[in-house]
């Protein structure tokens, strides 16, 4: 059983294979509409990352893992007080009630008032991701945009954010940290348990959102916007 996925406003297409008899269902194919029909996109991290405007804030680049593929996506936030009664919330690419938790967190632990704020965010490309690992480039991205301050450019994040604004291991954290060093990415944001690595990568370790959020670059002046 096959499933076609892909938004129609975007050229990417997701090929999956939902049951299959024979083999695994893991690995997600990706292929692009063109004057000619589909065709296979051998780098879709790289596509993913073609338009991103380096040094704008609420843009983040966070290592993720489809299936048993790691991908290279561009997220974007963007936050900002509002004085409506109920402010609003959307959700692209990432699920709604996550997003909700996400926050509420970060304005809770962090004493930024995102709870206050419309916040929109979204996941670049048509890619829909539903793995916990966006989390740290969720809140960052967030705090970046709400800051009005850039993350650095070199830096990708990946981690789980815990209820109490603590960092956790995700799965897979090799596959994503070697496809973000073959992209030329030289720092990885992870949770300071992360085992040390021989590669390319520098690793920046981080035991919660508000240490995270003073090693991206954003800076350390929280207290501004509280």
């Amino acid at each position: 059983m096959l499933a076609f996925e892909g938004d129609r406003h975007q050229g990417l297409r997701f090929l999956r294979a939902v049951k299959h008899r024979f083999g695994a269902t893991g690995e997600p194919g990706v292929m692009e509409m063109t004057a000619e029909g589909l065709v296979a996109v051998p780098d879709p991290s790289g596509i993913f990352l073609t338009d991103r405007q380096r040094g704008a804030p609420g843009s983040v680049v966070v290592p993720v893992v489809d299936g048993h593929r790691p991908l290279l996506v561009e997220l974007q936030a963007l936050v900002f007080l509002t004085k409506g009664v109920a402010p609003r919330r959307a959700a692209q690419g990432i699920e709604s009630n996550r997003l909700a938790l996400l926050l509420a967190v970060l304005d809770r632990r962090c004493g930024i008032p995102v709870l206050s704020a419309e916040a929109y965010v979204s996941v670049v490309g048509g890619v829909r991701v539903t793995e916990p690992g966006v989390d740290l480039g969720v809140v960052v991205a967030v705090a970046s945009s709400m800051l009005d301050r850039p993350v650095d450019d070199d830096l990708v994040l990946v981690g789980e954010v815990g209820l109490a604004g603590e960092l956790r291991q995700v799965n897979q954290m090799d596959r994503r940290l070697d496809e973000a060093a073959r992209l030329g990415y030289r720092r990885a944001l992870v949770p300071a348990s992360t085992a040390s690595s021989d590669r390319r990568l520098e690793l920046v370790r981080a035991a919660s959102i508000a240490e995270a959020i003073g090693r991206s670059g954003i800076g350390t002046t929280i207290a501004a916007v509280a």
